[in-house]
């Protein structure tokens, strides 16, 4: 008599839902337009901030890039304004490393190799 009972209850536990939330993608996008402070090897910093999941916006020696994502094997690759920003893990410790960006698609020569602090 208790399992019945039992099931029913549930059952509609099962059919209760909580409040609901904001998509997954709304809340990362809100977060990510904060800027992140990279340290980098020249002694300069790079900021970049994530607007939408395909945008970025680096800023580096006082200058402003707006970037747009691009292909990448691994990490996230942004290009834009003759550079290319390519990162590597998220939070403290994660790299990000400035490029000069080739007219062909390709990846120039190394500005500056940067940690986020």
């Amino acid at each position: 008599m208790a399992l019945p009972l039992v099931l029913v209850a549930l059952a509609l536990t099962a059919c209760s839902s909580p409040e609901p939330e904001p998509p997954v993608s709304d809340v990362a996008v809100a977060d990510a337009s904060a800027p992140l402070t990279y340290r980098c090897e020249s002694g300069r910093t790079v900021e970049a901030s994530y607007p939408t999941n395909s945008t970025a916006v680096v800023q580096y020696e006082g200058q402003t890039y707006p970037m747009t994502i691009a292909v990448s094997a691994s990490g996230a690759r942004y290009v834009g304004e003759g550079f290319e920003w390519w990162t590597k893990g998220s939070g403290p410790g994660s790299e990000g490393t400035l490029f000069r960006h080739q007219s062909d698609g390709t990846s120039g020569e190394q500005v500056d190799q940067c940690s986020q602090s």
